[in-house]
């Protein structure tokens, strides 16, 4: 159903719009626009009252949220991933559910995830966060830190889209070799794709690039855990359902993964975090880095993302008037 002209839009957004540029000011032109803090309970009390969510990855929008969601006729979100949001509840209520995941030419721009991607696989390998805090206690020991170094590794990149392309690039200048596994077939001559077997058991360093969806939702498991190449460095930027936590727990213990870096967790936005298994294991080993979901934070990524949906959001809401 169309709306009058005459009538402006209302629009809760939970995401800092600290910027002022002319994405922002069409939406500001057509909607009127209330800034919250990023709390559940928050949204759950007020959600009823709009017309449009800019919504924020810090929290859910669940079934309970969009059950209350009376008038809401769209979520808009500046992230690929849209776990955050139940999507398939929303769609059937009626609520669309804007994201970028598509938008390929800003996502081009935005090398952000890849980078943190390597310093993850960097951080891990040379040790530094162990190395750092020895040196601040006065612990000068350069031989209990000795690392290994990545030419002549092999790295494995787990989906072979956007991000996977980084990778290879980065790889090629550590002097690695390349392999990469992706659903589709790949027409790099460059990166030598294999089967998933062969990406776990010739991996010394893997990286995971691929979506999380129900098939892809605990596909790292305890069986995958051991094809692995023994010692394996694991890197995820990607979503925490994809890794069987628990698994990854035993191999980690066990020295078969010898270091994994995850940038997402399972279960981010509940309020417990500090009891969450894998905080508590790294917490007192020094095989594990955990980081709060920050590898497409930049202040760059950050603003573009949120301009672009600012803009894109205004267009869609134009469409229903």
């Amino acid at each position: 159903m169309k709306r009058s002209c005459s009538h402006r839009w209302k629009v809760l957004c939970n995401d800092k719009l600290w910027f002022k540029s002319d994405a922002l000011r069409v939406l500001e032109d057509i909607a009127d626009i209330d800034y919250q803090e990023a709390k559940y309970e928050n949204l759950l009390e007020c959600i009823d009252h709009y017309d449009a969510y800019f919504a924020s990855a810090h929290i859910k929008t669940d079934a309970k949220v969009l059950e209350r969601a009376k008038r809401l006729r769209v979520i808009a979100t500046p992230s690929t991933g849209t776990d955050h949001i139940d999507v398939d509840f929303a769609i059937e209520k009626g609520i669309a559910v804007l994201d970028i995941a598509k938008e390929y030419t800003l996502l081009d721009n935005f090398t952000a995830t890849a980078e943190m991607t390597w310093c993850l696989i960097l951080s891990l390998i040379r040790r530094l966060p162990w190395a750092f805090e020895a040196a601040k206690n006065g612990f000068w020991a350069r031989q209990h830190f000795a690392g290994h170094q990545l030419m002549g590794k092999t790295l494995g990149i787990m989906g072979y889209g956007r991000l996977g392309k980084m990778m290879a690039k980065i790889g090629k200048g550590f002097r690695m070799h390349i392999i990469a596994y992706d659903i589709h077939h790949l027409s790099d001559s460059n990166v030598r794709q294999v089967g998933l077997d062969t990406l776990l058991s010739d991996s010394d360093v893997l990286t995971i690039h691929i979506h999380l969806t129900k098939e892809t939702r605990g596909l790292i498991s305890h069986e995958v855990f051991y094809k692995m190449k023994p010692g394996i460095i694991i890197i995820n930027t990607s979503r925490g359902g994809i890794i069987d936590e628990e698994a990854l727990l035993d191999a980690l213990k066990t020295g078969q993964v010898g270091g994994a870096g995850l940038d997402v967790i399972n279960g981010e936005w509940d309020d417990n975090l500090a009891d969450h298994s894998l905080i508590k294991y790294a917490k007192t080993h020094e095989n594990l880095i955990i980081t709060p979901h920050i590898a497409g934070s930049t202040v760059e990524s950050i603003v573009d993302a949120r301009e672009f949906m600012a803009k894109k959001l205004a267009d869609y809401l134009k469409s229903l008037t």
